[in-house]
């Protein structure tokens, strides 16, 4: 009987210190630093950041190069980008605004490239104002815009470069710088050489195919420009050299891409079918937070 309680007694005191030892490990091992790293791919950029003043200008723009890091922390978050020829960042303005009634003409002033984007951009004056805007694919120093937000019974017949409601546009119409909603900027078909067509209209609403093939439904109070983009040979131009991938920005990786995988690889999939574009969720109400002690 003595022996068994020995025995259940150095069994006792070996198990008692193992259950604690992971717990004290745990403690050594937590006093690493954590830092939440953003994913790429989210709508932020990590190439550059510009500082845009509180008013708007046709300066060009201060620019702080992040070579794929991320601001806050300086952690490595893109692993593709760094290095590349500083650059002038010009702000364009994307929000096409005109009357109501009959239409405001804009004069072109110049046509230059921008090393931040891919399309050329336009200097344009309307009255005592001078902005930016993308530029199409024939337009010249000299042109004439016409800008209107009216929507007449019978279709116009616009120009290359000028702005209108989808609602005002014949069908089968190329065009770019779309607005998603009423009103709000411009954001959609920047990148050179693209355009969207306007292929049919139902009710309130006017399908536009967008340069990825997917349909949309959008409001016919959208503004659009007409036209397609400029520099339409930009995805045909051959780098050459190492050493001009580096002057473009691009640090190197090789071995990633696998030709039947991944995200650029060689599938073919069903497109998907038409969405209609909901208008802006409201935002929230404010909670009312009573100061008065009860």
């Amino acid at each position: 009987m003595q022996s068994v309680t020995r025995l259940l007694s150095t069994t006792l005191t070996i198990q008692t210190p193992f259950r604690t030892a992971p717990a004290f490990l745990q403690q050594l091992r937590g006093k690493t630093k954590v830092v939440e790293k953003p994913k790429p791919g989210a709508g932020q950029q990590f190439r550059r950041t510009v500082h845009f003043p509180e008013k708007y200008t046709v300066e060009p723009l201060k620019i702080t190069h992040l070579a794929g890091r991320d601001p806050v922390s300086g952690r490595l978050v893109a692993k593709g980008i760094g290095g590349g020829i500083k650059q002038q960042y010009r702000w364009v303005k994307w929000v096409r605004d005109g009357p109501t009634e009959g239409a405001q003409e804009e004069l072109v002033l110049e046509v230059l490239r921008d090393g931040c984007r891919t399309a050329k951009v336009a200097l344009v004056a309307v009255g005592d104002e001078l902005k930016y805007i993308l530029a199409t694919e024939n337009m010249k120093a000299g042109d004439i815009l016409k800008t209107s937000r009216f929507i007449p019974r019978i279709p116009v017949r616009p120009n290359e470069g000028d702005a209108y409601p989808l609602g005002a546009l014949p069908v089968g119409t190329r065009i770019h710088c779309l607005e998603k909603n009423p009103g709000q900027m411009c954001h959609l078909i920047h990148a050179a050489g693209t355009f969207g067509t306007i292929l049919r209209k139902f009710d309130e609403k006017v399908v536009v195919q967008l340069p990825s093939k997917r349909e949309f439904a959008f409001q016919r109070t959208c503004m659009a420009t007409v036209g397609r983009l400029s520099n339409p040979e930009h995805n045909k131009e051959h780098v050459g050299s190492a050493q001009r991938m580096r002057e473009m920005g691009n640090r190197p990786r090789s071995g990633l891409w696998k030709r039947k995988e991944g995200k650029h690889g060689r599938k073919i999939r069903r497109l998907p079918p038409m969405t209609t574009i909901s208008p802006p969720a409201p935002p929230k109400e404010e909670a009312i937070k009573l100061t008065l002690p009860l």
